[in-house]
């Protein structure tokens, strides 16, 4: 995919061109999966976070009410 749309025609990208997609594209990937990281260690900490207060002998309602954590209902 070498090409791009400009004023209704399709042209050749430059060689500059192609690189710097290349880059934006590396990026983007970068950035997305360290936001899924992220979401994903968000997540386990309050699911973690949540089972600890409720060992120490809090109710799951006492916990929500603390954290505002309410953990997934299993289908």
């Amino acid at each position: 995919m070498n090409k791009k749309y400009v004023n209704g025609q399709i042209i050749d990208m430059t060689t500059e061109e192609i690189s710097q997609r290349e880059i934006d594209v590396a990026n983007f990937e970068a950035e997305k999966q360290a936001k899924e990281t992220k979401e994903t260690a968000d997540a386990t900490n309050k699911a973690s976070g949540n089972q600890k207060l409720l060992d120490l002998g809090l109710t799951q309602a006492e916990a929500t009410a603390l954290t505002g954590y309410t953990p997934p209902v299993a289908e």
